[in-house]
């Protein structure tokens, strides 16, 4: 994955609380093996309503999502990070996240920002207010700023998963940090004992 150090743009309102991953991504698209082309199905039940803001034109190009509380709750389905950024999305933002979810997007490089409630809501009722709204997350630094808001705050973010995410490291790249060491137990190891090549 690649490395996000800072997500910088302009946000979606998706004032809607408890949207679980069948909501994101409906199961029809789950029969797909590749991890591309999944932003047509993005909350693909909703988008027959012309007036979903997904489908409204001054939402056009956002990069970050700003949800209501409890999002990306339910089953463990990667397929939803996937058509979050298959969209365009490289942050959500919410109140509370769903465990199995928020580690998924981290493991993929799409920032999950915990805020509190009613930073939450200012960062809707803004968006609402005026799409044009920028917002930065700043990973490094831990903050989310939307200045024409006058919003400037902190979200929590463990150091091993700011580390993960400012070095854009998955799963196997986190294995390939130690490749040498790897490589040197490989040459040590009896020839008799199986390998995987």
């Amino acid at each position: 994955m690649r490395p996000v150090t800072v997500v910088s743009g302009r946000g979606v309102p998706l004032d809607r609380s408890d949207v679980d991953t069948d909501q994101i991504i409906p199961s029809d698209w789950l029969k797909r093996v590749e991890r591309t082309g999944f932003g047509a199905g993005l909350f693909g039940e909703w988008r027959d309503d012309r007036d979903f803001v997904l489908n409204r034109e001054e939402y056009a190009g956002a990069t970050i999502l700003v949800a209501g509380p409890n999002f990306g709750t339910g089953s463990s389905r990667e397929h939803a990070v996937w058509a979050l950024q298959d969209y365009g999305f490289e942050a959500v933002v919410s109140p509370r996240f769903g465990d199995i979810f928020r580690n998924n997007c981290t493991k993929a490089g799409l920032v999950p920002v915990v805020v509190d409630a009613g930073t939450g809501r200012a960062l809707l009722d803004a968006l609402v207010a005026d799409p044009g709204i920028e917002l930065t997350i700043d990973v490094e630094r831990g903050t989310i700023s939307a200045p024409a808001a006058g919003i400037d705050t902190t979200f929590p973010l463990d150091e091993f998963t700011r580390e993960r995410l400012v070095n854009g490291w998955d799963d196997i790249g986190l294995t390939l940090r130690y490749e040498e060491e790897i490589a040197a137990y490989e040459a040590r190891r009896p020839a008799w004992l199986p390998t995987t090549v």
